[in-house]
């Protein structure tokens, strides 16, 4: 299997952690979640239901795209979650990276609605997803990105970008299909 790292994105609610890390369990990589790069000032914010600005993002970015560096410098494949709303984000992660192998979780501001007010403990507020979706530039076909639906469950997703990706999960016990988180 070719190295690569693929970047789970969309707007908060669209399953990207749960999705990330199932299909990082799938396969057998490494996984970390964006949140986990962001400066403790940007979690701040949006828990108190301050939109990050572009300024905002640069650190985080630049963490984001030094973990790449450091998956793809060891030889190590993986996943990684990230919004990535904006082309220029994704640009940002891309540059001199062909390795990088986006997913983009689409799903109605509706469903990710209903999703974000059964969530609990997360430090993104609900009435913070409009924002989300103003600040959302969708991948053009030009990017490359796998689009896919989440109107399914996690397990099903995460086998659509299986096998979209021509990639079958690793070897060992079956994973299980998890719930949203």
């Amino acid at each position: 299997m070719e190295l690569s790292i693929i970047l789970v994105m969309g707007v908060s609610g669209s399953g990207k952690t749960t999705v990330g890390a199932l299909l990082a369990g799938q396969l057998g990589w490494p996984y970390d979640e964006a949140e986990s790069f962001n400066p403790a000032a940007n979690i701040e914010k949006m828990a108190a239901g301050i939109p990050l600005t572009d300024a905002d993002r640069v650190p985080w970015l630049a963490a984001i795209a030094r973990w790449i560096d450091g998956e793809v410098a060891a030889g190590r494949p993986g996943v990684v979650t990230c919004s990535a709303l904006r082309r220029s984000y994704r640009d940002q992660l891309r540059s001199g990276r062909p390795q990088v192998q986006m997913v983009y979780l689409q799903g109605s501001r509706d469903l990710i609605a209903t999703r974000l007010a059964a969530r609990h403990g997360h430090f993104f507020r609900a009435d913070m997803l409009d924002s989300q979706f103003a600040a959302l530039e969708e991948p053009a076909p030009d990017e490359g990105a796998l689009v896919v639906s989440i109107g399914k469950s996690p397990k099903e997703i995460v086998e659509e970008i299986l096998a979209r990706l021509g990639r079958g999960p690793a070897p060992g016990p079956d994973q299980q299909g998890g719930a949203w988180r």
